[in-house]
């Protein structure tokens, strides 16, 4: 092995959501990622519940966390991440690439989000320092108005349209469908799909 390539860093897509729970929709999009990318890994970075929000139907932290990771055991290429349970509430995406960043500096972190996140990025905290010096990996979403998002305004070196399946599977759908007695086999996965109905989440 060459000097250079022993020195490369790993890319990592860091890929964070709720995740409640996380879903074959979740699982497509991280692989086709890994796909078309030069990523080496994607971690789901599972967000934590915000003390100063009510809690509704988002099932506790270590509880999303292990469907994650019982989601992903079979793929050596995802990673489930828990650095924001760790950090200050609430979680600014800004504040955890800098604190990863720094924790992992063998690693060259950058941002998966959808199109939709795309559309209001401008909105998020200290949005221009992230796009200076994270690359942005963008998959697509539906009715997501990325035909009216004016990406001429935005660094295209560091956005990348990924071509990955559109996936219109949501949580919300999910758990309103155990809500209401409906099967949820084959959305999300066997592994994920026993701890749910083990624990008898989403019920009520």
């Amino acid at each position: 092995m060459s000097l250079s390539a022993s020195n490369r860093k790993t890319k990592v897509g860091l890929f964070f959501g709720s995740f409640n729970p996380i879903h074959v929709g979740h699982l497509v999009i991280a692989n086709a990622m890994l796909e078309n990318t030069d990523m080496g890994e994607v971690w789901f970075v599972v967000s934590p519940h915000n003390p100063l929000k009510e809690r509704t139907t988002l099932l506790a932290d270590h509880h999303r966390l292990q469907m994650v990771k019982i989601a992903i055991d079979d793929n050596y290429g995802f990673r489930a991440c828990d650095e924001e349970f760790i950090l200050p509430k609430p979680s600014y995406t800004v504040i955890t690439l800098t604190h990863l960043s720094e924790k992992y500096p063998n690693k060259e972190f950058a941002l998966i989000m959808g199109a939709d996140n795309l559309c209001s990025f401008h909105k998020w905290r200290n949005y221009e320092y992230i796009m200076s010096n994270y690359k942005i990996y963008v998959y697509p979403r539906p009715k997501s108005g990325m035909e009216n998002t004016e990406l001429e305004n935005l660094p295209s070196k560091g956005i990348e349209m990924i071509n990955a399946p559109m996936m219109d599977i949501s949580s919300s759908y999910i758990r309103n469908a155990i809500k209401e007695g409906k099967s949820i086999k084959y959305i999300v996965s066997e592994p994920v799909l026993r701890y749910i109905e083990e624990m008898n989440f989403y019920k009520k």
